[in-house]
């Protein structure tokens, strides 16, 4: 991007027409040298970027689209966890960016989202294709993996030798003629089962599913549902410790290269990815997670948990009293839910080197102020908690007027208390900042107000604060906040 502006010397009258053609020229060449590495956006804008890689670490945000499984992403007691999501988490900390996720499990809505710009990498186990190389350009391939069929066991499949189970169950691909198989809609199950059926000279009938992922597609079969489907060879490892009542030993492709996607012509940033993916698959780091995710035996406990948000889909166990209070006071009860998780991880008991006590951390006088009379109750903490909360919404909405933005000044207050965040306005306004927005203006001199600097100022008048700890509490409640609502049904 143009960080400034080009100003030419008058020239002067006296000029042949030679030096003027060549100064035109030079000029020329001047201003395409620099533009070189920069790109029109993608927003019709017409304006000149930098290059993607550029914009990425300027603008301190990666955004990336994830699907949703038990292996990659999901939330787990309250935490986001995944295999991807913690190869993300490493990524964005080497970049020095906030990791921005997007869930979804529609192919072709991901790969329009990344042509149109708005996501900058997909973050997927995507098959690498020659069809899907003309549409995208693949980073360096995580692994190998092959397509298998999905069939279930006999009920009595314990009981039964190998050579009997083999005369029940589909090992030939021949076999498949005829058969009814469902997939996962654009994927490349499909692709390939198009192709087996013209290699068998049989058809087989083929159901592209627009509901279910791949890995619910693996459940129906387990549970009698359907009978078939296809998917990667390590995801189907995965989901065998699951539902132990599947086969997966029947191969319908040969091995193929997993990867990312970035958009096409991104040449610096695809460089930056592939050279960071090929030392981070070296580390001890990638190792672990590899083992925690695809190879413990642990994995299946988790899954089955009435907390795993695929399986149970629970946050903590007082989902159902954080929804009926948060209802009541029409707040979402999932980011009540964060509130609660980074105050106090979902126990009543705990309480604080400062006196606050209970789920939301209320203190004594506040409590008192919004009538709980017990502070270890759960209703009771949690019900002064939002009223609160409804307190803080309340006080900034004439000003504050945009509800995400406002969100962050009352999370900022409810955890240091509403006279520090209007001393860090007060200073915001004086130093040429806007005071009613929150990012790069109000939560850095909210950050900074333990500075002398900043404390001995008129505009202070709650004097020092410690400000990384409720900077930090605002990204991390908003943080898991939207976790929850990329996993979590409201």
């Amino acid at each position: 991007m143009t960080k400034g502006f080009i100003f030419l010397k008058k020239m002067k009258e006296r000029k042949t027409g030679f030096v003027r053609v060549f100064l035109v020229f030079a000029f020329l060449l001047f201003v395409c040298s620099c533009h070189k590495g920069t790109q029109e956006t993608g927003d019709g804008s017409g304006k000149n970027k930098g290059t993607l890689l550029q914009e990425i670490l300027a603008k301190k945000k990666l955004r990336v689209v994830v699907d949703y499984n038990s292996t990659n992403y999901f939330v787990y007691r309250a935490v986001p966890m995944g295999f991807t999501y913690e190869i993300l988490q490493a990524l964005a900390e080497k970049m020095d960016v906030q990791l921005e996720i997007v869930v979804s499990n529609n192919l072709e809505e991901t790969f329009e989202g990344l042509i149109e710009g708005r996501f900058d990498v997909i973050a997927k186990n995507l098959t690498v294709t020659r069809n899907r190389s003309e549409r995208v350009d693949f980073t360096e391939p995580l692994e190998q993996t092959r397509q298998v069929l999905v069939q279930r066991l006999p009920d009595n499949w314990q009981s039964m030798s190998y050579e009997e189970l083999d005369r029940q169950i589909i090992r030939n691909q021949l076999d498949l003629a005829g058969k009814t198989i469902h997939v996962q809609k654009n994927t490349a199950y499909y692709r390939r089962l198009q192709s087996l059926s013209e290699e068998i000279g049989q058809p087989i009938h083929i159901v592209e599913d627009t509901i279910y992922g791949v890995e619910k597609l693996v459940g129906r079969v387990a549970n009698g549902e359907i009978e078939y489907t296809i998917c990667d060879e390590n995801v189907a490892r995965v989901n065998k410790t699951y539902y132990p009542n599947i086969d997966i030993s029947t191969p319908v492709s040969f091995p193929q290269n997993i990867a990312w996607a970035v958009r096409k012509g991104e040449a610096e940033w695809l460089q930056y990815l592939n050279n960071w993916l090929k030392e981070f698959k070296e580390t001890a780091t990638y190792r672990i997670l590899y083992r925690r995710y695809f190879l413990s035996s642990r994995s299946k406990y988790r899954v089955a948990s009435d907390y795993h948000s695929i399986s149970g889909g629970k946050i903590s166990e007082y989902d159902a009293l954080i929804k009926e209070i948060a209802a009541e006071h029409q707040w979402d009860w999932r980011l009540i839910s964060s509130i609660v998780y980074v105050e106090s991880r979902f126990s009543p008991e705990a309480d604080s080197w400062s006196g606050a006590q209970g789920l939301m951390q209320l203190m004594p006088s506040t409590a008192e102020t919004f009538g709980v009379e017990d502070i270890t109750d759960p209703a009771q903490n949690i019900s002064g908690g939002i009223r609160l909360l409804t307190w803080l919404d309340d006080y900034f909405k004439p000003t504050v007027t945009d509800s995400t933005e406002r969100i962050r000044f009352v999370l900022a207050s409810f955890n240091v208390g509403l006279g520090h965040v209007k001393d860090a306005q007060r200073l915001a306004e004086k130093y040429g900042k806007n005071p009613l927005t929150w990012k790069d203006n109000v939560d850095y001199y909210l950050l900074n107000k333990s500075l002398d600097k900043y404390i001995k100022e008129p505009e202070v008048k709650w004097g020092y604060c410690r400000g990384e700890e409720p900077y930090q509490y605002v990204q991390k409640v908003l943080s898991n906040y939207q976790h929850y609502v990329n996993v979590i049904p409201i």
